[in-house]
């Protein structure tokens, strides 16, 4: 390795710590305390019940180190981060300084990568490395932010149609939607958490309709929306719940299978291009092939 990528590595790892720490000079949010309370009851709870208990020690124990490495630049984690991370389904404090750790790790070793593969334009390709390196890791957290809300528009007719049970048993709306965070914690974990955060914001003191707010918000889906919508009215006009929840979740599935059936109807019009540009061809080659070489080998034969 040459001086210059020693002294071009030396150099990107000073300004990777100095965007570390300015990332993490903003200041706390109520948001973020929220998140974070969220994040240590849900803690408690595992480790009470015995599941993931060496997989929260390890996180803890990996981000031990980037947590004093933040702590020189900041006290308090970046609050849009913490949200961000907790839309994705990473609600553990130490996940804050794994993720920063990561956009701090990943161009350096993307820079290593290249400097090992690449002989000549080392320093163009070093910075494009490293540029890649900074904005990966965010890529990814968008990608899991977007599957995990699929996980949870999937989701929500069956914890409907749960809620729907639990509130002709007998139980209020705020006892069923933890009594359904609590039986969807293993089929559906995403939308349990976000469930079980509902019921722990109420409990601080946020309005029912205002944590159901922040829940359409913070997850940003027409479906999600519209229930909220749902709530809204109901509770304003005092129509019965149950009876509301079914139908909103009979008209959900209705609309996933009538999705459902628009993209099979896509389906054969998508099959056109790479049936005429992939199969087409090979199909000609393989019948009409054998019959063109004997009528080329004819043509020769007679002119010969």
């Amino acid at each position: 390795m040459t001086p210059v990528t020693l002294l071009f590595g030396t150099l990107l790892f000073l300004f990777l710590l100095f965007v570390f720490g300015f990332l993490l000079s903003t200041q706390p949010s109520p948001q973020s305390a929220m998140l974070e309370q969220v994040a240590l009851e849900r803690r408690l709870r595992r480790r009470a019940l015995g599941g993931d208990a060496g997989s929260s020690a390890f996180v803890d124990w990996l981000a031990k180190p980037l947590g004093w490495v933040r702590s020189l630049f900041s006290q308090q984690q970046n609050p849009v981060m913490v949200r961000r991370l907790a839309n994705a389904g990473y609600r553990q404090p130490a996940h804050v300084d794994i993720f920063l750790g990561t956009r701090l790790a990943t161009p350096a070793i993307f820079c290593v990568f290249v400097a090992l593969v690449i002989q000549e334009s080392l320093i163009l390709f070093l910075i494009i490395a490293a540029v890649l390196g900074f904005f990966a890791p965010d890529f990814w957290l968008a990608e899991a932010i977007k599957r995990r809300k699929r996980r949870v528009d999937t989701a929500l007719p069956d914890a409907l149609d749960l809620m729907t049970i639990c509130m002709d048993a007998g139980l209020s709306l705020d006892q069923a939607i933890v009594r359904v965070g609590q039986e969807l914690a293993f089929t559906h974990p995403d939308i349990s958490q976000e469930f079980l955060q509902i019921n722990f914001e109420q409990r601080a003191g946020v309005p029912r309709i205002e944590s159901w707010k922040a829940f359409s918000e913070r997850l940003d889906l027409e479906s999600l929306r519209q229930f909220v919508a749902m709530l809204v009215q109901t509770e304003r006009f005092g129509t019965p719940l149950a009876v509301a929840l079914a139908t909103f979740a009979e008209s959900l599935r209705t609309e996933r299978r009538q999705k459902a059936e628009e993209m099979g109807a896509k389906a054969a019009i998508k099959l056109v291009f790479p049936m005429v540009l992939f199969i087409f061809p090979t199909v000609f080659i393989v019948t009409i092939g054998p019959a063109v070489i004997g009528l080329l080998k004819n043509i020769v034969t007679l002119l010969g």
